[in-house]
């Protein structure tokens, strides 16, 4: 019966140390296709862990910002997020920007950061950095 009581106060034990305590440090993700993004950050918003922007977040890693709830993230100071428009490849291999794309990656931004990317000009394809005192200013510091 011993047994039977310490493997159940264990379990509950570990059952009290669950994911949603863990964190995820984001340090120099430079992105890369919307689509995997997509579905890595809502696996991680299903988790209930949280984020830690550390270093640089660019392109596709942004969405981030729309798929985790705003107070499951905090930034250090050498946070930084990277946006630019979504682009594809033609058939002769050359970039091209995807408009629908664009709009959909917009979208998935919280209207603070929207705001901040509009003031800069929307999404194009030039990178625009957010970090410092602005994005301390959005998101609690680590």
């Amino acid at each position: 019966m011993k047994l039977v009581t310490c493997l159940l106060a264990a379990a509950l034990l570990l059952a009290g140390v669950g994911a949603s305590h863990a964190a995820v440090r984001i340090a120099d993700d430079r992105g890369g296709q919307i689509g995997s993004y997509v579905i890595k950050f809502q696996r991680l918003h299903s988790s209930g862990q949280s984020v830690i922007i550390d270093g640089l977040c660019a392109s596709a890693c942004t969405i981030v910002l729309g798929a985790v709830p705003h107070g499951k993230i905090c930034v250090t100071p050498r946070a930084t997020f990277g946006f630019h428009a979504a682009y594809d490849f033609g058939i002769n291999g050359r970039t091209f920007t995807d408009r629908e794309a664009t709009r959909m990656l917009y979208s998935m931004y919280p209207t603070p950061v929207q705001r901040w990317i509009a003031t800069r000009g929307g999404l194009t394809p030039q990178m625009i950095f957010l970090r410092g005192k602005q994005l301390q200013a959005m998101y609690q510091p680590c």
